[in-house]
């Protein structure tokens, strides 16, 4: 058991770790503490190495006597000989200075007492307190080994020890007690002769290398890590407070989150533990009822996903370019000696036929402008040198990288924006690095990690890995817990009555609907609401939006009609079609409905059609937005809307069948959870009307986007209307509208089916229900994630790895892919959610399969 130097520096934080220590030796387990110094006493100690003036040094070991025995009188101890004695030690050693060990040594010495003390001061304690507790010298158990290319400073101010399960240690310890207490940071230089070697030390991070050394040689049941947070996060939670706990983490991918950014874990703690096998856990002092976040063997059954955002500021990035080096035998030999010569290790490496580019990471080289300058002056006999910084490396972390590349398209995008200066695939297949410039890195980490959840690439859905939320854990205490959905609470009876008569059968909750119409009917900058009817056509829903004041958006002849048949003759009505025949804008025109062209052929070959009649041109933008390509609406790779540089032909047009103008309408993708979308899409709008002159409103389109993931973020509507009341503030004489489908129907809707029958291939385990992309045909179109769950099992835990399959004959009859569900018994109900928006809408009878029913709750 580890504890740094805030789980050391006061009497609650150690009755916090006696109550612990007992708790693990109630398990029967024998326990090694491992300790820091107490919090500021390594930095004392460091400036105390710094002093030349021995009367300061002096003072300096006085106050870190001072502090020690400031904490005995709150522990109500009296002095230990040994704390006594170390702190003499210290003040002999502030005396003297290096004249006598040496400057190198004379530090290591000093600065291992921090440990020294805290150890021993601990010891005292916990015996006084009822756990006997053994003082142990780290010294005594960790050898350093010497390394190629080590000068003296790293053998003894950045030690490596080779620690393997050593049972005569073991064995040794456990005839002298059940509870031992140690020191990190230190341990001892190897000598061939037999003489005890000088105190070294284990460098940055090295009380947690010292608990996993430790561990390694003991081979230990566990490691743990006691820290101030729970464990390791999906991202820098000080950046991203819906950054999710990870539970569970391979040692290669833990290491990896920790050397591209995560503080809480030194990378070099990692490798020991690796191959006697031994697991570690980060478990918070302060909360020890937390999970934390377990480390060991790779974890199999999961599906491939990136765990983790990480960035790294203060990155200096070398360009070294010349023609000469194309094929050149050597030249990276030259280049990086001098990188050897000056001190400076390389962390990414990116070459082209002319160029190589470096990073160096801060955390591992001092990179004052002197070094650069000296390392840049040398580089220049061999090549040019273009030094770029400040940088940044964003990491994106987790095995299986190349696998899910596929799913980062909206991520990757971001960067396209940027200066990117060097992208890395690691060749472990554990990271994706992008080194940017520093000024961009603050704002763009929280946007990516809500993008990755998003895209399905960071698969929080999976409960066995991803836990809660920084937030959650830590958050204020005045944050309401997220709703839980309808079919969760009340009305999970009510469906599985309905699915013990029939399944599949698609379940709409009317109170739903009506509950996200409220919502959007709270944008006081928008006039005029139309529901995107293509989304759900049942006539129950679409009276209920007609009650709540909504108009209507139609795209074919037959939604018009349906709709007419259904609501009053007061509810507005948009039709909205797309390479639609003659005969469809024939008929829009005998019904109330304004019509829009988003094209030049129907007025220049239908003019007469449309004479003297008010129409709405949709445009396109030039780009379009969505969670997958195909819902992306804008960009010449869509076929919708009219190219702006096609506007003034299209006026032409106009001008000469006596057509006007009256709307401008443009809608750029679906999935869209980003506020200031729209406010730019009718500024766009705004000025686009300015120049034609007729236009007396402006429509805005839908693609508001509904959350799926968990912890994804949901659309600010109070944040939206800001940003349309600001922009409308700046072209009040347009009326603003807009036309929402999914937002107002998706989470109305749950699709129930029962299982059939499963299949294990390999490493997969298939769960078949007796509906597939017959009735949901979303995730083979779009690659639309739906939460599934087993209605039947609602509570019972998640142990089981699932792909969801339909029983169609198309290997993309695949509703969901690795899910965390219970164990299926054959009968069992199955949920589908989030399915009230096109679903039932876009489902087929492909295969001869019966259709699913609907079925309405008031």
């Amino acid at each position: 058991m580890k504890f740094g130097g805030t789980s050391v520096a006061t009497l609650p934080r150690w009755q916090n770790i006696r109550e612990l220590v007992a708790s693990r030796r109630a398990e029967g387990a024998r326990v090694l503490i491992v300790v820091s110094a107490l919090s500021g006493i390594t930095d004392a100690l460091k400036q105390l190495c710094a002093q030349g003036d021995k009367s300061k040094r002096i003072e300096a070991a006085a106050a870190i006597k001072q502090r020690h025995h400031e904490l005995l009188e709150q522990m109500q101890l009296a002095p230990p000989e040994g704390l006594l004695a170390r702190l003499d030690d210290l003040a002999q050693l502030a005396e003297d200075g290096p004249r006598v060990l040496g400057e190198l040594a004379w530090q290591a010495q000093v600065q291992a007492h921090g440990e020294l003390l805290s150890s021993t001061l601990g010891a005292a304690f916990l015996s006084a307190t009822g756990v006997a507790t053994q003082w142990l010298d780290a010294r005594e158990c960790l050898t350093a080994i010497a390394l190629p290319n080590q000068n003296e400073r790293t053998r003894l101010l950045s030690a490596m020890v080779e620690a393997r399960p050593d049972p005569v240690l073991t064995a040794r310890l456990a005839g002298l007690g059940e509870v031992f207490i140690t020191q990190g940071f230190i341990a001892r230089e190897g000598r061939d002769d037999g003489i005890a070697g000088r105190t070294v030390l284990l460098g940055r991070g090295g009380s947690d290398t010292s608990a996993a050394y430790l561990g390694a040689l003991l081979k230990a049941q566990r490691v743990e890590i006691w820290t101030d947070v729970a464990g390791m996060f999906t991202a820098n939670p000080r950046q991203v407070t819906g950054a999710r706990l990870l539970q569970r983490l391979d040692y290669e991918e833990a290491q990896e989150i920790a050397s591209t950014g995560a503080k809480v874990l030194h990378p070099r703690c990692l490798s020991p533990l690796r191959e006697p096998r031994v697991p570690l856990l980060i478990k918070d002092t302060n909360r020890p009822e937390l999970e934390g976040t377990v480390i060991g063997p790779e974890v199999r059954e999961h599906a491939p996903s990136i765990k983790a955002i990480s960035a790294r500021k203060g990155i200096t990035l070398i360009s070294m370019e010349s023609v000469g080096m194309w094929q050149e035998v050597g030249f990276l030999s030259d280049v990086f000696a001098y990188f050897k010569q000056h001190g400076l290790s390389v962390d990414l490496i990116g070459s082209a036929e002319t160029n190589v580019t470096v990073s160096l990471d801060p955390a591992e080289n001092l990179l004052d402008s002197d070094a650069i300058a000296a390392l840049a002056t040398d580089l220049a006999k061999v090549c040019r040198v273009k030094v770029i910084a400040p940088c940044a490396a964003i990491s994106l972390v987790g095995r299986g990288m190349r696998s899910i590349l596929h799913t980062l398209s909206g991520v990757l995008a971001e960067f396209g924006q940027l200066r990117v200066h060097l992208i890395s695939q690691s060749s472990n297949n554990l990271n994706l690095t992008f080194v940017v410039d520093e000024e961009v890195v603050d704002a763009l980490v929280p946007h990516l990690h809500d993008l990755l959840i998003g895209a399905g690439a960071l698969r929080t859905d999976d409960s066995a890995l991803f836990g809660p939320s920084w937030e959650a854990l830590y958050g204020r205490g005045d944050v309401a817990p997220a709703a839980a959905s309808w079919w969760r609470t009340d009305e999970r009876q009510r469906l599985l009555d309905i699915a013990a008569k029939a399944t599949p059968r698609y379940v709409y909750h009317l109170p739903t609907v009506r509950q996200q119409a409220r919502e959007l009917k709270k944008l006081a900058a928008v006039d005029r609401l139309h529901y995107a009817v293509k989304a759900n056509t049942h006539p129950a829903i679409l009276g209920a939006l007609a009650e709540e004041g909504f108009g209507f958006e139609c795209v074919s002849p037959g939604e018009l009609r349906a709709v007419i048949a259904a609501v009053p003759e007061s509810a507005p009505l948009l039709f909205t079609p797309n390479f639609a025949p003659r005969g469809d804008y024939e008929f829009a025109l005998t019904t109330r409905a304004t019509v829009s062209l988003d094209a030049l052929h129907p007025l220049q070959y239908w003019g007469e059609l449309f004479r003297d009649k008010e129409i709405v041109l949709r445009v396109d933008l030039g780009r379009g937005l969505g969670h997958h390509e195909k819902v992306r609406t804008g960009g010449s790779g869509s076929k919708f809307g009219l190219p702006v540089d096609q506007l003034d032909s299209f006026l032409r047009l106009a001008d000469a069948h006596g057509v006007i103008v009256r709307g401008l309408h443009a809608h750029l993708g679906s999935g869209i959870l980003d506020d200031s979308h729209w406010g730019e899409v009718y500024g766009q709008l705004a000025s686009l009307a300015e120049r034609i002159g007729s236009v007396s409103f402006i429509d805005i389109g839908g693609g508001l986007g509904v959350p799926s993931h968990p912890g994804e973020a949901a659309l600010d509507i109070a944040g939206l209307d800001r940003v349309l009341r600001e922009v409308k503030t700046a072209y009040p004489h347009y009326q603003l509208w807009m036309e929402p489908g999914r937002y107002l129907v998706a989470d109305a809707g749950v699709l129930l089916a029962r299982t059939t029958q499963q299949k294990g291939k390999g490493a997969f385990r298939y769960l078949g229900i007796d509906t597939g992309m017959n009735s949901l045909i979303r995730p083979a179109l779009y690659d639309a994630w739906h939460q599934i769950v087993n209605l039947t099992q609602l509570d019972a835990p998640a142990t089981a790895l699932y792909q969801v399959v339909g029983p169609i004959c198309e290997s993309g009859d695949v509703l969901g892919t690795d899910r965390r569900l219970p164990e299926a018994n054959e009968g069992d109900v199955m949920l589908i959610a989030q399915v009230g928006a096109y679903g039932k809408v876009m489902s087929s009878p492909y295969n001869m399969r019966d259709e699913a029913e609907e079925v309405v709750i008031e």
